[in-house]
């Protein structure tokens, strides 16, 4: 049986699930001797807010605060976004800790990579994925590579120097761009490069003294070379064709890129892949964003606060459940503490988690449901 299957079959409530996850976070650092913290978004909500962005640096530097010891894991999943944040979250980071590890159990994609770049250690499994970090720009409503860009301008101006014709499909592009957004896109596009270039020289290849063939001793011109030409090619778009390509373990060691695969330690292999399995069962329930260590969290939501279809008072929550077979919507009734009153025409949130709807009478899990509502109020629902 599969772990997300095992953990399915035990129909964890809220409370247990936290408890487990956190076990296994804490095996984690058990097993790697270091501090952890975890960064990651649910990559299933198409919402803007699970990106990389200025409002993280607090609940990373407030949980970085929990943190006593000298080295530090970082777990991170995430689909990217600021590039100015990475480098501000790495620069958080690096305040506090001389050696980090980067553990991705899934993707860190675009800022992401840039992050996991910032790495002394990077450990990933033959499913984990990292992306290409060219610059991404928005221009009249449309997101595209910076490079792309660039490289259409080039061709552009070689098309007229050598015709001596602008072709008038082009014209409109070129009246809507000025020369301030053809400078921010070259500037966006060695913004990344010069990150990845500096943090891979001075952490990725900060012990890397002696050539592994040779012997010979390994020189900072050597090393500055090999970061820049790693950097230049997950910049290239011209390469990876999409910006939200899959870099996997064997391309990157094709780059000369060292990477540790954890797949190759049974024990780490089996916490990690809990505690990411569980993180994804989190994730189930509206929240969007997950920022941990072993003895504290903070959670994001989805619409924090009144949620539409639930009306909430001291003692119960009311649901507007949405058969899922029939569409049929019924009021079910989670109560919060002994003694509360159900109230006219409600239906009491069924203990097993199993609802039965009154017109087609047919069976809803609400297992998710209960963890969401035990989550975000922090309570547990009773059964009077």
């Amino acid at each position: 049986m599969g772990i997300y299957s095992e953990y399915l079959n035990k129909k964890l409530s809220a409370e247990e699930l936290i408890k487990e996850r956190k076990a296994q976070l804490k095996r984690i650092s058990q097993i790697r001797k270091r501090d952890i913290l975890v960064f990651a978004s649910d990559l299933n909500k198409r919402i803007p807010e699970i990106s990389i962005g200025y409002s993280d640096l607090l609940p990373i530097k407030d949980q970085l605060a929990n943190l006593k010891g000298k080295k530090l894991d970082l777990i991170i999943e995430t689909p990217g976004g600021s590039g100015e944040t990475a480098e501000d979250i790495v620069k958080s980071l690096r305040n506090k800790y001389d050696d980090i590890a980067i553990i991705i159990p899934g993707w860190a994609k675009s800022a992401g990579t840039i992050i996991a770049m910032s790495g002394n250690e990077i450990l990933m499994e033959p499913n984990s994925a990292l992306g290409p970090i060219d610059a991404q720009l928005t221009w009249q409503g449309k997101t595209f590579s910076a490079q792309a860009l660039l490289d259409g301008l080039d061709k552009t101006k070689e098309e007229v120097e050598k015709t001596g014709v602008l072709n008038k499909a082009y014209i409109p592009i070129l009246q809507g761009m000025s020369l301030g957004e053809i400078e921010n896109a070259r500037n966006s596009l060695s913004f990344a490069k010069v990150l990845v270039t500096d943090w891979l020289k001075n952490y990725k290849f900060k012990d890397w003294n002696n050539h592994k063939t040779s012997g010979k001793a390994v020189t900072e011109d050597e090393k500055e070379a090999r970061a820049n030409e790693i950097a230049e090619k997950l910049c290239d778009h011209k390469f990876w064709k999409t910006h939200g390509r899959s870099i996997k373990i064997k391309d990157l060691e094709e780059m000369r890129v060292r990477i540790t695969d954890y797949s190759q330690d049974a024990d780490l292999y089996d916490a990690i892949t809990r505690y990411s399995t569980l993180l994804q069962m989190t994730f189930v329930t509206n929240i969007y964003k997950v920022i941990e260590t072993v003895d504290a969290q903070i959670y994001r939501f989805v619409n924090v606060g009144a949620q539409p279809g639930i009306n909430q008072d001291i003692g119960n929550i009311v649901i507007d459940f949405e058969c899922n077979h029939c569409k049929h919507i019924s009021k079910i009734q989670a109560n919060l503490k002994n003694g509360s009153a159900l109230k006219n025409e409600h239906i009491p949130f069924p203990k097993d988690n199993k609802y039965f709807c009154p017109k087609c009478h047919k069976e809803s899990d609400l297992s998710d449901l209960r963890r969401e509502i035990e989550i975000k109020t922090k309570k547990n629902i009773v059964s009077n």
